[in-house]
C-alpha cells in the first residue's frame, strides 16, 4: 500500500513503538498523556509487521522502543524471532534502568543498544528520574562487558547544551560508538517545558564548533535542526520508485514516515493487527498531504 500511493519500494529500517507504558515520564517526552495508555504490541502482532516489512519493503533492521522496551513482557520473544527467523538486524533504544537480568539475556541477539542521557548526572536525573543517570552508565558498562555494541541519544534542550560535549567525552570512556543529538519538538510532555527550549540559536553554531575542534575519536551526529538557520526543508521527491531511510509504528499501529510528524497524529497509514495489513488514511494534516519533511542528519 505504501508503495501504491507514494512509489517508496525500500524502507531500510522499522522503528517499531512496541507499548507506550514506561517506568519514567521524562520533561521533553513526546508521548505525552498517551504513558499512560494501554495499547501495545503482542509479540505475533510485532513479528507480523516486521515480516511484512522485509518481505514488502525489503526492511533490514528493526529498532524496537516504546515506552520503555525493556518493560515489555514479550520483548525477548520479539528479539530472538526478529533474528533467528527472520535474519534482520535488532537494534533497542532504552532508558538503561534495571534492565541487566534482560540485557544479560539478550545480549547475544542485539547488535546495538542505544542508551538515552539528558547531560552528566543531576541534569539528567532532573529530566528523567532520580538514579537514572548513575543507571544508565552501569547498563552501558555491562553491555560492554556483555560484549553488545552500545550507542546514546540526547534531546538538546536548554539545560543540557552545555554538557554535550562533556556527555560525549564520557560515552568514549564506556565504549559507546556513536552520540546522536535530537532537536526538541514542541509535542508531548515538552509542550508544558517551554522553558526547555533553547532560545538563542547561536547556541547551536557555538556547540557545533566545540565538538568540531574537540577532537573526539567517538562519532557525534545531530539532527541538522540544531543549526541557527534550522535544517533545509528537504521533502522527498515526487514520483517514481525510491527508498527512504525508516518508518516508525506507533503501539496503536499508526505509521509515521518523518520524525518531525512523530507524535503529532499526521499519519497517512495505519498497520492493521489484526489484518495483517498495511491500509492508507489520508486527511488533510497527515504527512504526506503536508509534505513534511523529514530530519536531516549529519556528523559533526
Amino acid at each position: 500500500m505504501i508503495r501504491d500511493v507514494t512509489g517508496i519500494h525500500k524502507i531500510r529500517m522499522l522503528y517499531l513503538q512496541l507499548l507506550y507504558r514506561c517506568n519514567f515520564s521524562c520533561l521533553h517526552c513526546f508521548h505525552g498523556e498517551r504513558l499512560k495508555h494501554a495499547d501495545a504490541f503482542t509479540a505475533e502482532e510485532a513479528i507480523g509487521l516486521v515480516r511484512l516489512m522485509r518481505e514488502d519493503y525489503g526492511t533490514e533492521a528493526v529498532t524496537l522502543l516504546g515506552g520503555e522496551p525493556f518493560v515489555h513482557k514479550e520483548l525477548p520473544e520479539v528479539v530472538l524471532r526478529t533474528r533467528r527467523e527472520l535474519g534482520m538486524r535488532v537494534e533497542i533504544c532504552t532508558n538503561g534502568y534495571r534492565i541487566e537480568r534482560r540485557l544479560t539475556e539478550l545480549a547475544p541477539y542485539v547488535d546495538l543498544l542505544r542508551v538515552s542521557l539528558e547531560g552528566v548526572a543531576a541534569t539528567h536525573d532532573a529530566m528523567r528520574r532520580q538514579g537514572s543517570h548513575h543507571a544508565a552508565l552501569s547498563t552501558l558498562n555491562l553491555a560492554r562487558e556483555l560484549g553488545v555494541m552500545t550507542a546514546a541519544t540526547m534531546t538538546v534542550t536548554s539545560r543540557n547544551i552545555g554538557e554535550v560535549l562533556p556527555l560525549a567525552r564520557i560515552m568514549q570512556r564506556f565504549g559507546a560508538r556513536q552520540l546522536k543529538l535530537h532537536c526538541l519538538r514542541p509535542v508531548g510532555n515538552a509542550v508544558r517545558h517551554p522553558e526547555l527550549v533553547v532560545g538563542d540559536p547561536a547556541a547551536y553554531t557555538r556547540l557545533r564548533e566545540e565538538l568540531r575542534t574537540a577532537g573526539l575519536s567517538i562519532e557525534v551526529v545531530l539532527d541538522e535542526d540544531l543549526s541557527e538557520g534550522g535544517a533545509p526543508e528537504v521533502c522527498p521527491p515526487t514520483g517514481g520508485p525510491r527508498g527512504i531511510e525508516r518508518i516508525e509504528a506507533d503501539p496503536r499501529g499508526a505509521l509515521t514516515m518523518s520524525c518531525k510528524a512523530v507524535g503529532k497524529d499526521a499519519h497517512a497509514f495505519w498497520y492493521e493487527k489484526a489484518e495483517g495489513r498495511i491500509v492508507h488514511r489520508p486527511t488533510a494534516t497527515d504527512e504526506l498531504t503536508l509534505a513534511v519533511p523529514d530530519v536531516v542528519y549529519a556528523r559533526v
